[in-house]
């Protein structure tokens, strides 16, 4: 199985600014020392061994996860993804370049919840334009179907969600149910959010992905952090929502919804996951920020380890592939 990201920030969309790019170029000319490349190839060798923040950027847009059970070959036509964020859009533009507009796909789309960040690529993803191709969207909040129409309705968006040509289904999960869906155990859990929020523990072959974004993590109540090391036993990885600092998510922000990566941590080395990926970006966070958490939630993780095996951390990205 394989973690696709295409959309990693919380709450909105960004960009990198034309100051920011001039930034980044300053920086990488700095390096280069007055080094001279003979064509674009040798230079793009260079940049892969700039730092990521220089090189490289995390990436704007909002939640859409792809998970991969086999590698796509030419015949794989069955997708399952996380949330319908931006990201959603270049997913299925990426389909549609892998395998034309004439070929039909089916795919899952499991929502944690229909906040406009969540659900707001749905009208640019082109597929469901395109009669022959399924869908099927799976959540556990009964207005989710009224949520996805009603962003497309007027005076929102000017093509109306009845004009989408493609087999659109909405089916509405249980949480603490399992489902066997597209080839993977499906459990949605409820989480601590505005107007609630599901994670998902998926299951393959011995395999285990949680998605658990949008979700605020006391730890105050052991019965609630309990719950959820159960949710997360054993996962091989974890996408956990690590919007904000602890200090916010304790103070200012309490009670808006999302967690800190230091409770990523801690809940994590209790259920004896593998691997913690920081998601759901704090909009307002540059890349040199993002990094800088990045490597102050390692230094937690070493300092916390004790006897357990290490817990690997990663920072979420735009096009990042994590192989179980």
């Amino acid at each position: 199985m394989r973690a696709r990201f295409w959309g990693t920030r919380g709450s909105l969309p960004v960009a990198l600014t034309a100051a920011e790019v001039k930034h980044k170029v300053a920086q990488a000319l700095l390096l280069a020392g007055g080094r001279s490349f003979k064509d674009q190839a040798e230079a793009e060798t260079y940049a892969a061994t700039l730092p990521f923040t220089t090189a490289q950027t995390f990436g704007g847009n909002t939640s859409c996860v792809e998970l991969e059970l086999q590698p796509p070959g030419k015949d794989a036509h069955e997708y399952i993804l996380c949330d319908a964020g931006s990201g959603l859009r270049p997913f299925g533009n990426a389909v549609l370049a892998r395998h034309g507009p004439k070929t039909p796909n089916v795919f899952h789309i499991f929502m944690s919840h229909p906040h406009w960040d969540h659900i707001m690529g749905f009208p640019f993803f082109t597929p469901a334009y395109i009669p022959g191709n399924r869908l099927r969207i799976y959540g556990c909040h009964s207005g989710l179907e009224e949520a996805f129409r009603r962003q497309q309705a007027p005076p929102s968006f000017p093509v109306d969600f009845d004009y989408l040509g493609a087999d659109i289904e909405f089916i509405q999960l249980e949480p603490g149910q399992r489902y066997d869906i597209a080839g993977l155990r499906v459990t949605p859990k409820l989480q601590l959010h505005g107007g609630d929020s599901y994670g998902y523990r998926f299951e393959r072959q011995g395999k285990v992905v949680v998605y658990s974004t949008d979700s605020e993590h006391k730890l105050d109540s052991a019965e609630e952090t309990e719950s959820f090391v159960r949710f997360f036993f054993g996962a091989d990885l974890v996408i956990f929502d690590a919007m904000y600092s602890l200090a916010d998510a304790v103070s200012v922000k309490e009670d808006w919804g999302h967690s800190s990566n230091m409770v990523g941590v801690e809940l994590c080395q209790l259920a004896g996951a593998r691997h913690l990926v920081l998601f759901h970006h704090e909009p307002v966070f540059k890349d040199a920020k993002i990094a800088e958490i990045e490597a102050e939630t390692r230094r937690l993780e070493a300092l916390t380890r004790q006897d357990a095996p290490q817990l690997t951390i990663s920072a979420a990205y735009d096009g990042l592939e994590i192989d179980l």
